[in-house]
C-alpha cells in the first residue's frame, strides 16, 4: 500500500499512535528508574498513570485511524475529529506527566487542584477542562462511528 492514498487524518492517527507508543515507552523507563529509587519500590501515581495512558492512547489512535479511513464523511471533518481526540489524548497524557514531575497530587481532581507546590488551579478550570474533554473525545468519536456505519450500509 501507498501512503499517498491515505487521508491525513488516518495518517496523522497513525503517527500519533507511533508517538503514543514511543511516550509509553520513555514513562516506562521512567517509572522503572522511580520504583528502582523508592524504599517502597513503586513510581509516583501520576508516572503510573503518564505510562499507562500513553500504551492506551496507541492502539485508540489506530481505531481512530481506521474509522477515519471507513467514514463516508468528507476528509476535513474527519481530520478534525480525529485532531480532537489526539489533542485531548496529548492533554491528558501531558497533564498526568506534569504531575508525575512535580509530585504534587495522587489525585488532580481533589481539590484545591494542585499544580506544583504553590499554585492551584481554579474549580471552574477543571470543571471546564473535563466538560470540554467528554464533548470532543465523545462526540468526535461519534462522528468517526456515524461515518463509518454510514459508508458500510448507506
Amino acid at each position: 500500500m501507498d501512503a499517498a492514498q491515505f487521508t491525513a487524518a488516518v495518517k496523522l492517527a497513525v503517527l500519533f499512535s507511533g508517538i503514543f507508543l514511543w511516550t509509553g515507552m520513555l514513562t516506562g523507563v521512567w517509572k522503572y528508574w522511580q520504583i528502582r529509587q523508592s524504599v517502597q519500590s513503586r513510581a509516583h501515581y501520576y508516572v503510573d498513570i503518564a505510562h499507562r495512558s500513553s500504551l492506551l492512547y496507541a492502539p485508540a489512535s489506530l481505531i481512530l485511524a481506521v474509522l477515519a479511513y471507513f467514514s463516508a464523511f468528507s476528509a476535513w471533518l474527519n481530520l478534525l475529529c480525529v485532531a480532537i481526540n489526539l489533542v485531548f489524548f496529548s492533554f491528558s497524557i501531558l497533564s498526568y506527566a506534569l504531575h508525575g514531575w512535580l509530585q504534587d497530587t495522587s489525585n488532580q481532581f481533589k481539590t484545591p487542584h494542585r499544580l506544583g507546590a504553590k499554585m492551584t488551579l481554579p474549580n471552574w478550570m477543571m470543571t471546564g477542562a473535563m466538560l470540554l474533554l467528554i464533548a470532543g473525545e465523545v462526540g468526535a468519536t461519534a462522528l468517526l462511528l456515524l461515518g463509518t456505519g454510514w459508508n458500510f450500509y448507506a
